[in-house]
């Protein structure tokens, strides 16, 4: 189970805005991914939300765009989850450009545990918990990115 849940992909013609990169709405879109990605590989699944009557919300987002990504780049983006309260959890994101390790865009979205019926914010589980170690160090998650990009050249 992933710390640090990493994924590459290539940006595609239809992510690209009238300005030639990629369009501010496809970063929203690719971390609820990575987010839903990185919970499927902690065990996390859809149907195990339903199963448990849980859900996850998002309360807000914070995107810094540091650089411009265009169709055919290859995008690596990493995610984990920085911290933990009663009900909340920041999980942060950095999208890196494959072929030359430059960050493109850092982000964080807060995400509230709910009650899939009534929408309430709910106390996170302990088994919840234990499947999203905190991630703190910067260190760790730059050797991250570094260590998948080494692997899949």
């Amino acid at each position: 189970m992933p710390r640090i849940f990493l994924h590459r992909f290539s940006v595609t013609d239809d992510s690209i805005d009238r300005n030639g990169h990629v369009n501010n709405q496809d970063y929203v879109r690719w971390m609820q991914e990575a987010a839903s990605a990185h919970s499927d590989a902690q065990g996390w699944t859809e149907a195990r939300y339903r199963e448990t009557g849980t859900t996850w919300v998002i309360r807000s987002h914070f995107i810094e765009y540091l650089r411009p990504a265009f169709a055919g780049d290859e995008i690596v983006v990493a995610t984990w989850v920085a911290g933990m309260d009663d009900t909340t959890s920041p999980r942060k994101y950095r999208f890196v450009r494959a072929r030359d390790g430059k960050t493109l865009v850092e982000a964080e979205t807060r995400w509230v545990h709910c009650d899939a019926n009534t929408g309430r914010p709910l106390t996170i589980s302990d088994e919840a918990r234990a499947a999203f170690p905190l991630v703190t160090d910067e260190a760790e998650v730059r050797g991250a990115v570094m260590a998948f990009r080494a692997e899949e050249k």
